[in-house]
C-alpha cells in the first residue's frame, strides 16, 4: 500500500511547545541536522492548515473528501488498529450524521509508533488513495498523509463498533439505486438506500458482525459473511449461501480479511460465534471488514454432495472444471478431483471436462501434449474404486488459446465404454492421442470440424473437432470441441466449452463506474453465435438430432451470451430450470451464480432427465477451484415418456 500525495516531514521542535502541559509524546521522525529549511517549510505548511478538522469533516457525506489535497493540523482521534505503513483512528465524539463516517486511516509511510488506544492529534494532508491506480475502476480510500502525530494520551477506551445487522445498522439489500455512472463524480449520496454509500460511511471505522455465518470458504485471506445468521438477507441457498440475481450484488455481504489477525478455516454455513470486530477498509473492489482479532469458529456440519447412479437405460453426462491441473499439482488434487468423479457424480459415461494443463504445467518449453495429466486422473479415478475411463482431445498450438502461458490449458472428453457408450473417433487414430499431426493429415488444432449426414442422422467429419477455430470469436481462447458418440447404438453429439473468462477489464461490483461495465462480455457473446450456428447446422441434417452442449460458459443462466446460446441453437439450459436455492454452480466472494451449463436439444429434452448440480467443492475451504460439477441423466431407452421437466 502506498499513499498519495506524500507530503514533506517536519521537526518536533515548537510541536511540544504547543501541547505543553498535555501529558504528551510526539510520533514524528525528527528532521536530521542540515534540512532546517524543509522543517521550515513544513511548519509554514502546518501554519496553512485547516484547524479544528474533524474526521466527519474531511470524510464528509461522499466517496470522495470535500477537504481532498488540503492540510490539516490536529485532528483528534483514538487509534483502533495499525499496520506497517499507519494506523486507523476514529473520533470518540461522533456528530449524529450516519453519512458522515468518524474512521479515517493514517497513512505514516513507516510502521507507526502510536499504538492501539492511543489518544492522538494527527498533522498532514488528506487525500484520496485508489489501490491499483489511478486508472482503477475501484473506489479510493480517504486518508490523511501524515507529517506528525501527537500522542495526548494512552489507554483511552476504544469507540463502541457500528453493529451490522437486525440491531444496528442495516445494510441495503441493492449495491445502487440506479445508474449513476462514475458515483464519485455524480449522482447523491444515500446510504440508507445505496450499498456503495452505506459501506462509504463506514469507512475506516470500528465495525461489529454478531453472529456470522459464512456464505462462502474462506480463501485468499478473505471469508464472505453475513451478519446475524443471515437474518434479512436475500434469496439464500439451499446449503446456507446467498444466491446473486440480475442487478444485485448482495450488499449484505460482508467480506473479512487477515490483514490484521488470522482467520479460521471456514465452509459455507460455519459460524462465527459472539462478536467479530475489525476496521472497514476498501481496496480492490471491495469494501473489507479487517478483524482485529481471530473470531471462534463453530462448523456448521456441510458435507459435499453425492448424485445418485445412472441407471441401465439412463446416459449421464457432467461437467467438471480441473482449474489448471498439470503432473505437478499435488497428489491431494488428483485424488479429490477422482472422488468427485466416482462418489460425487457416481462415475457418469461422458465428462466434459475444462482446465487439463499440458504435460509440462507451468514450464513454457513448447509442450502441448496433456497425455502424463490425463493418465494421471484417470490412475486417481480407478484407485478411487471407479470404472476405466478413456480420453480424447484436440492438442492445441502452444500458447494460442489463452490462459497462463505455457500451460496450454484445454477441453476434453472423458468417457467409460463398459456401459454402452462408443467414442466416434473420425478420422480413428492409430494412437488415442497424438503430440503432432500425422504426415498428411490437417492439424486438428486448426482444422474446423464439420456436420454430414451419415446412416440418415447428423455426424461429423472430425471426433472430436474443434468447432470454427480460426473464428475471431475465439482468440486467445479454448476452442469448442465437438465428439459424435453413440449410445446402445443412438447418435448424440456432444460440445465441450469453456468460454472466455472474465478479464481485468471488467469492472468490480463495488467499484465508482455503476452498472460496472463488462467488456469480456462481448467475447462470449461472439462464441454463443459461433456455437449455436454449430448446433443450426447439426439440426439442419437431422431436426431430431441429439445434441448436448456442456461446459464452463462464464454466464448466468440469465445472460444474454446464455440465452443466445439457447434461443438461435433451439437449445433448452437446464440450470434455468432449477428451483432458485439450488441453482448455482459457482461461489466467487459469496455470491452464489450459475456458470457451469447443460443445454439439451428437442429430442433429448422431449425424453425424461434428471440434471443435478453436485455441491462437492466450491462451498469448501480444503478444495482448490470455485467450481461444482454437474450431471444430467437422460433416459436413452426405447419408450419415451414425456420429461416432466
Amino acid at each position: 500500500m502506498a499513499g498519495a500525495g506524500s507530503v514533506g516531514r517536519f521537526t518536533t521542535r515548537g510541536r511540544r511547545a504547543v501541547v505543553a502541559g498535555l501529558v504528551a509524546a510526539v510520533v514524528a521522525v525528527p528532521a536530521p541536522f542540515g534540512v532546517a529549511p524543509a522543517a521550515e517549510a513544513a511548519a509554514r505548511a502546518t501554519a496553512r492548515a485547516a484547524w479544528g478538522v474533524r474526521i466527519h469533516d474531511i470524510q464528509g457525506a461522499a466517496h470522495l473528501s470535500p477537504l481532498n489535497h488540503r492540510a490539516v493540523a490536529r485532528v483528534p482521534g483514538i487509534v483502533t488498529a495499525s499496520t506497517s505503513n499507519g494506523f486507523w483512528m476514529q473520533d470518540p465524539a461522533p456528530d449524529k450524521d450516519d453519512a458522515t463516517s468518524e474512521g479515517v486511516f493514517v497513512f505514516t509511510r513507516t510502521r507507526p509508533r502510536a499504538v492501539v488506544g492511543d489518544n492522538v492529534q494527527v498533522d498532514g494532508r488528506v487525500s484520496e488513495f485508489r489501490p491499483g491506480g489511478a486508472s482503477s475502476a475501484g473506489l479510493t480510500r480517504t486518508e490523511i498523509d501524515a507529517t506528525g502525530t501527537v500522542v495526548v494520551a494512552h489507554g483511552a477506551p476504544l469507540p463502541a463498533p457500528t453493529v451490522l445487522g437486525p440491531g444496528g445498522r442495516t445494510a441495503p439489500t441493492s449495491r445502487i439505486k440506479d445508474g449513476r455512472g462514475d458515483v464519485e463524480r455524480r449522482g447523491g449520496f444515500d446510504p440508507r438506500a445505496n450499498g456503495l454509500d452505506f459501506y462509504e460511511s463506514l469507512e475506516g471505522m470500528r465495525v461489529r458482525v454478531q453472529d456470522a455465518v459464512a456464505v462462502g470458504p474462506s480463501r485468499d485471506g478473505e471469508l464472505p459473511v453475513l451478519p446475524a445468521a443471515g437474518a434479512g438477507a436475500g434469496t439464500r441457498t439451499a446449503r446456507g449461501g446467498i444466491l446473486q440475481q440480475d442487478g444485485d450484488a448482495n450488499p449484505e455481504r460482508v467480506l473479512l480479511d487477515d490483514a490484521l489477525a488470522p482467520l479460521p478455516t471456514m465452509n459455507v454455513g460455519d459460524r462465527l460465534g459472539g462478536a467479530s470486530d475489525g476496521v472497514l477498509d476498501y481496496a480492490y473492489g471491495d469494501f473489507k471488514l479487517l478483524l482485529t482479532a481471530t473470531p471462534r469458529r463453530v462448523g456448521g456440519g456441510l458435507a459435499p454432495e453425492t448424485t445418485r447412479p445412472a441407471l441401465a437405460g439412463e446416459l449421464a453426462v457432467a461437467t467438471a472444471g480441473l482449474d489448471g491441473l498439470d503432473p505437478d499439482s499435488p497428489p491431494e488434487r488428483f485424488q479429490a478431483l477422482a472422488g468427485d468423479i466416482v462418489r460425487g457424480l457416481r462415475s457418469p459415461d461422458l465428462i466434459a471436462v475444462s482446465g487439463i494443463g499440458d504435460n509440462s504445467g507451468e514450464a513454457d518449453d513448447g509442450t502441448v501434449a496433456a497425455d502424463q495429466t490425463v493418465a494421471e486422473l484417470i490412475t486417481a479415478i480407478s484407485a478411487a474404486g471407479g470404472p476405466g475411463y478413456d480420453w480424447r482431445s484436440v492438442n492445441p498450438r502452444d500458447n494460442a488459446d489463452g490462459g497462463e502461458r505455457g500451460t496450454n490449458s484445454r477441453i476434453g472428453f472423458l468417457f467409460r465404454t463398459d456401459r454402452g457408450l462408443v467414442f466416434g473417433d473420425r478420422p480413428a487414430p492409430a494412437e488415442p492421442m497424438q503430440d503432432e499431426p500425422s504426415p498428411g493429415r490437417l492439424d486438428p488444432a486448426v482444422t474446423p470440424v464439420a456436420v454430414v449426414r451419415r446412416d440418415g442422422t447428423a455426424g461429423l467429419t472430425l471426433s472430436p473437432g474443434r468447432i470454427a477455430p480460426g473464428d475471431a470469436a475465439w482468440a486467445d481462447s479454448r476452442k469448442p470441441l465437438a465428439a459424435e458418440i453413440t449410445w446402445r447404438g443412438r447418435r448424440v453429439i456432444v460440445v465441450a466449452g469453456q468460454w472466455f473468462g472474465r478479464s481485468s477489464d471488467d469492472q468490480p461490483l463495488f467499484g465508482r463506474f455503476q452498472p460496472p461495465s463488462r467488456p469480456s462480455s462481448w467475447r462470449r457473446d461472439a462464441q454463443a453465435r459461433v456455437v449455436a450456428g454449430f448446433v443450426r447446422s447439426v439440426r439442419k441434417v437431422d431436426e431430431k438430432a441429439a445434441v448436448i452442449v456442456a461446459g464452463d460458459l462464464g454466464e448466468r443462466e440469465t445472460g444474454a451470451p446464455v440465452r443466445r446460446l439457447a434461443q438461435e441453437g433451439g437449445l433448452t439450459d437446464l440450470p434455468e430450470r432449477l428451483p432458485a436455492p439450488e441453482r448455482y454452480t459457482a461461489l466467487t466472494g459469496g455470491n452464489a451464480r450459475t456458470l457451469d451449463h447443460i443445454l439439451l436439444s428437442p429430442e433429448l429434452r422431449r425424453r425424461r432427465h434428471e440434471f443435478d448440480v453436485v455441491h462437492r467443492a466450491a462451498e469448501f475451504a480444503d478444495r482448490a477451484g470455485d467450481r461444482d460439477p454437474a450431471v444430467v441423466r437422460i433416459d436413452l431407452s426405447e419408450k419415451r415418456p414425456a420429461s416432466p421437466h
